[in-house]
């Protein structure tokens, strides 16, 4: 039968203002309510860490999976402390951490209900081990729900087909499962295609190196992880140096010519064609009995256009003919009606067209 617990998750950090005002499943508590929750009527699986500590870093996204996996146990509670530096550093008050025997980071131990006596956590840290430990002391039966990865899976028997495609961009993780080092960039590269999903000639993917050896070695790979880029012009491949998300989705932008932030949401940039700008310009500061001759320059310039940029000068066609038709008051109402609809509920291809119009409109607005 089932315990009537909660478990909390529970971090003593020095880090201002982390896990303050951010979502999750994990509850925050202070040191104000520590001594109140754990050692009475609830269990808690206590996490002692440091922000400067490497693995305590590396196990903080696994603790967001345990969090998401207890979200639906009634009878459960899944929290976490957030000492702000005002309130408690580990480094500097070690008699809270000496109190339990705490001599590095990250240290998790076990707190039964209603003791203050623990009991030393020594299993493993993904997510996986963690629910397995909660589930078995805490008598519930909990199961992390697998979310669909977007980075697709190469083999040998599709590498080729993907990665040599001339039409497109293809970014590949050479990676081994037992590697530490791939395991720690998992969540950053996982979050890299799905940022890129909505850009189909953009292609996020890895393959199991230590698997397919040959492979890896045709590519010069003798470590893990490795980054290579795949650029429809160059299937030789070209090394990636990044790691972080930020770091990729820099690399993507400036190799592939697209516009994207780390959560894939469009920048200012989209849409917009350089080789338009300065007759925008032009166009923007002149007179209204010189536009004319400009807004002809501009359609001729815009005939030329091929590929992607030709579909977005369509748009600056719209655009020059509803100032025409409409005049300039046009503009700000339409810059307004688009940043109204995007501050809604917008699925993503629609959010990203609405984002592309706004940006070439914000173009022809005097600043």
């Amino acid at each position: 039968m089932a315990r009537m617990l909660a478990v909390l998750f529970v971090a003593l950090c020095v880090i201002a203002g982390a896990a303050r005002g951010e979502e999750s499943d994990v509850l925050v508590l202070t040191p104000d309510n520590f001594d109140h929750e754990v050692g009475h009527e609830r269990a808690a699986l206590v996490e002692f860490y440091a922000p400067w500590c490497g693995h305590c870093k590396k196990l903080a996204p696994e603790y967001e999976k345990v969090g998401s996996a207890f979200r639906k146990v009634k009878h459960l509670s899944i929290a976490k402390a957030s000492f702000f530096l005002t309130y408690i550093d580990c480094d500097a008050h070690k008699s809270l951490c000496s109190k339990f025997d705490v001599s590095g980071y990250p240290t998790l131990k076990w707190f039964p209900k209603g003791s203050l006596t623990p009991k030393d956590y020594s299993g493993g840290r993904t997510a996986e081990d963690l629910v397995a430990f909660v589930n078995t002391e805490g008598g519930a039966n909990a199961k992390l729900s697998v979310a669909a990865s977007e980075v697709v899976v190469l083999t040998p028997a599709n590498f080729d087909e993907i990665v040599l495609d001339p039409t497109k961009d293809v970014l590949v993780e050479f990676y081994a499962p037992w590697c530490g080092h791939c395991k720690s960039l998992a969540p950053a590269y996982e979050s890299v295609a799905t940022a890129y999903k909505a850009e189909k000639n953009v292609i996020v993917a890895k393959l199991d190196a230590d698997a397919h050896k040959d492979l890896a070695t045709k590519y010069d790979v003798s470590g893990y992880p490795t980054l290579k880029f795949f650029p429809k012009a160059n299937k030789a491949g070209e090394d990636c140096d990044a790691r972080s998300v930020d770091e990729f989705v820099e690399f993507l932008n400036e190799k592939c010519g697209t516009y994207r932030d780390s959560k894939g949401a469009l920048t200012d940039k989209a849409g917009t064609v350089s080789s338009l700008e300065d007759i925008v310009q032009e166009f923007v500061a002149a007179k209204a009995d010189e536009r004319e001759s400009l807004s002809t320059k501009l359609h001729e310039a815009i005939a030329k256009l091929e590929g992607s940029d030709a579909g977005y000068g369509a748009i600056y066609t719209k655009v020059l003919k509803s100032i025409a038709s409409k005049g300039e008051e046009y503009l700000a109402k339409e810059h307004e009606r688009l940043s109204r609809l995007l501050s809604g509920a917008v699925n993503p291809s629609k959010a990203d067209e609405l984002t592309v119009k706004k940006n070439i409109i914000s173009l022809f607005m005097k600043q």
